[in-house]
């Protein structure tokens, strides 16, 4: 039985590492969106767009689903809706290198919210992990010092949010609530509201051009279909500080695309980042084992 756990949480460790190099791609591709296509509009097409996608895959699970999963669905839908809105318009006033190290905060919070709702303490290990992890990614994205403008705070509201998604998905997974009734509802509930806003408040969207079309379709595909179904399954077999550090890799990720694929070049202060972010989940191994049942009876 502890084998199957521990193959369970592996595989939970390395679908999680694939959302982390999926997010990574995803910061350039929204980059390239935005350069065509409004914030809300775009946010509008990514969910509305998944969540159908979902919806006819599995449109016989789908009109199964129960009151429990539809109000756990919809909560997450306006809490991603309130995130990414925030990620999103911050990414048009600051630089993607700066957010991608603001986002990346929500690893050091994780740990105090999750505290917050639950009310259990993090230990030395999950507090310890969080902030080198967000060091790392200090070391291994930002280029300039950080100064609180308009599209940092926005990043920086937005990994409040981002901090208590994580946590409720943790919750609602572990209630066998069905990942794919929680993730088809939270998206389309988030593609309603950020359409009702683009309708509000931003002008009629103008068609983008070809590569603002590959970025809407990688945030789509990638970024949202796959990558949001695979997180909510995999957090079910991991715990929310642990997916948060190897979710944070995110940055890590977006940074080696961005010197693959944009020439960016690759510094001493980047493998310190690197380094400092690999003793971060060590780190968070560590916590993850000190909360298994079997090491907890033997230290009492």
């Amino acid at each position: 039985m502890e084998n199957a756990d521990v193959r369970k949480s592996l595989i939970a460790d390395i679908s999680l590492l694939v959302v982390a190099v999926i997010w990574g791609g995803g910061f350039i591709a929204a980059k390239i969106a935005l350069l065509s296509i409004t914030p809300f509009y775009l946010l509008s097409f990514r969910f509305l767009c998944s969540g159908i996608i979902l919806y006819m895959i599995f449109f016989k699970k789908m009109i199964k689903i129960d009151r429990q999963s539809f109000i756990a669905g919809i909560t997450l839908g306006l809490i991603l809706y309130a995130g990414q809105t925030f990620q999103t318009v911050g990414l048009k006033y600051t630089t993607a290198g700066k957010q991608s190290f603001l986002t990346a905060s929500y690893t050091a919070i994780v740990p105090f919210a999750s505290w917050l709702v639950t009310k259990k303490a993090p230990n030395i290990y999950a507090v310890l992990a969080g902030f080198l992890t967000l060091m790392g990614i200090g070391f291994l994205s930002l280029q300039q010092n950080i100064s609180i403008s308009f599209g940092d705070s926005l990043t920086l509201l937005f990994t409040v949010v981002y901090s208590f998604q994580i946590i409720l998905i943790g919750i609602y997974a572990k209630r066998d609530i069905n990942p794919i009734h929680l993730t088809t509802v939270q998206l389309l509930s988030a593609g309603i509201f950020t359409l009702i806003s683009a309708l509000i408040f931003e002008p009629h969207m103008h068609v983008p051009d070809s590569r603002g079309i590959a970025g809407i379709l990688y945030l789509i595909i990638f970024n949202t279909t796959i990558a949001f179904l695979v997180q909510n399954v995999a957090q079910k077999y991991t715990s929310d500080t642990h997916a948060s550090i190897i979710l944070s890799l995110e940055s890590v990720f977006g940074c080696f695309l961005s010197i693959l694929l944009m020439g960016e070049v690759f510094t001493k202060k980047m493998v310190i980042g690197c380094i400092i972010i690999f003793i971060a989940v060590i780190l968070s191994k560590t916590d993850r084992l000190h909360s298994l049942p079997g090491r907890q009876s033997s230290d009492s």
